[in-house]
């Protein structure tokens, strides 16, 4: 049996979750909220106060009717709404007008959805496609109601986020049983399929879905799967970085209210294959979207950030942020998710506990911080990873372009080349002394009466070399000095105008 905490401070021993009828519990959810909605406008406008984050209002509707509640079929309910006026201002805040909000929750049925975690919650979706209504346990309604004004602060300054957006807080008493209740967004819209789907937390301990969620039509894996099913996925540089930011920051707030424990529910739509749209029913979604920041795509830009494409209302994207795998076009569609889960002693009892048979760092339940870097370092180097689309090509472009440079200096350096063998010769000649003839035949022997005139030719020609050789050391640049009838070359393109060379 568990406690359950009223309003007058005193406990009731009441069960949780003993399962009423669906119809009922749809009937009475809807006829609640409708209730505590419509009630609320009656209300003027005004600035939230702290104290309206503690407020709770209460009403009792028979079955019967009365003066203030309509008549109804199902079994007598109280009906309890937690801190009306804030949530009025956080629907307001993306958006939510309450005729829009009445409409999508009461106007048609709700649909139940089934549970892929191990929680004992129930999941019900609107039929447009816009909010899902989970029940939680009362640990969770407290700490959420505890978070309320710390998560008000988060939203003013940042509506763009991929943290859950609660639209309110409610409980259903029926027969002494308590069911719990928060309105929050949809992170996968019904009109696009779901060819996979995902709950990453980044530990690796008992990671793996089982057996018989691995058998529904629609299965839900974990972080295991993910890493023998999918290479990560690839986004294009600005996208990545945008998400990995969203990601950081979201993280680091959960940090601050010391939540862990905490999942990514990841959809992945391959556009390759085939649209199966409204394969699990007619999405009224598809035409317009009424609230902000809902999307994927949406929660991850920055105001005035114009590096991603904003959405188009009629998309066929749905908002889905544009990703590849290999050679497959995907769209994908993202929230963080389960973060009502706060480090108490349950908690660190659990993680003593796994440590001991297992390695500590791999459990689900760890410290807050530890967590969050666990967290984004997976999603950030395994799950999510950035495209180079123009490593190759710009390598290949480097090659060819650094090829045809080299060709082109040996084509211009051609002659210079040749000038500067010649003049090397010449250089050599001069320091060269003078050999007989029987060495080398080729060569003529001089006469006696030229040889004094040679020699003092050899000479001159040494202390000219030597006084430019001392010109050219103590400055920069020197002139040209032509010792033969050969015309100088201009200076090539890229050589200094001031250095020249001797040619003799």
């Amino acid at each position: 049996m568990a406690t359950t905490t009223t309003e007058n401070g005193g406990t009731s021993g009441s069960k949780d979750y003993k399962k009423p009828t669906v119809a009922a519990l749809k009937g009475a959810i809807q006829l609640g909220i409708g209730y505590a909605v419509g009630n609320l406008t009656s209300k003027p406008d005004r600035d939230v106060l702290m104290q309206d984050f503690y407020m709770v209002e209460s009403v009792f509707l028979p079955s019967e009717g009365s003066n203030m509640t309509p008549a109804h079929h199902f079994p007598d309910f109280r009906f309890k709404t937690y801190a009306p006026l804030a949530f009025r201002y956080f629907r307001e805040l993306f958006g939510i007008k309450a005729d829009d909000y009445l409409y999508s929750i009461c106007n048609e049925p709700l649909i139940e959805l089934s549970n892929p975690g191990a929680s004992s919650s129930w999941f019900y979706l609107t039929s447009d496609d816009e909010f899902i209504i989970k029940t939680v346990q009362h640990k969770e309604a407290e700490f959420l109601q505890k978070l309320l004004p710390g998560y008000y602060m988060n939203l003013n300054q940042n509506p763009r986020t991929l943290l859950p957006k609660f639209y309110g807080l409610y409980c259903i008493q029926c027969a002494g049983v308590n069911i719990r209740l928060v309105v929050m967004n949809n992170v996968l819209p019904r009109a696009l399929k779901m060819h996979y789907k995902y709950d990453l937390k980044g530990s690796t301990y008992k990671r793996h879905a089982s057996r018989k969620e691995r058998a529904k039509s629609s299965p839900t894996f974990k972080d295991l799967d993910f890493q023998e099913m999918l290479e990560g996925l690839h986004f294009d540089g600005d996208t990545y970085s945008a998400l990995m930011k969203t990601l950081q920051r979201d993280c680091r707030v959960l940090e601050s209210f010391k939540i862990m424990d905490y999942s990514l529910l990841l959809g992945v739509h391959v556009l390759d294959k085939s649209l199966e749209r409204g394969a699990r029913g007619d999405s009224k979604r598809l035409n317009g979207q009424r609230v902000l920041y809902s999307t994927a795509l949406e929660s991850i830009q920055g105001e005035g950030d114009g590096k991603v494409a904003e959405p188009v209302a009629d998309d066929d994207t749905m908002g889905g942020i544009p990703a590849k795998h290999k050679d497959e076009k995907l769209l994908i569609f993202l929230g963080i998710i389960d973060i009502l889960q706060s480090y108490r002693l349950i908690k660190k009892m659990e993680h003593s506990w796994k440590a001991l048979v297992h390695d500590g760092d791999t459990v689900s339940v760890h410290r807050p911080g530890f967590y969050a870097d666990r967290f984004l370092n997976f999603m950030g180097g395994t799950v999510f990873k950035k495209i180079h689309p123009l490593r190759g090509a710009s390598s290949k472009r480097k090659r060819s372009s650094i090829h045809a440079t080299r060709s082109a200096s040996q084509e211009v350096l051609s002659p210079q080349k040749e000038k500067d063998e010649r003049k090397a010769q010449s250089m050599e000649c001069l320091d060269r002394p003078l050999i007989s003839s029987s060495m080398h035949p080729d060569l003529v022997m001089l006469p006696k009466s030229l040889k004094p005139a040679v020699s003092f030719s050899s000479s001159a020609l040494q202390t000219i070399k030597k006084d430019l050789e001392e010109h050219l050391e103590k400055s920069a640049s020197c002139t040209t000095v032509a010792l033969d009838d050969t015309v100088p070359f201009p200076p090539t393109k890229g050589s200094p105008d001031s250095v020249h060379d001797v040619y003799l």
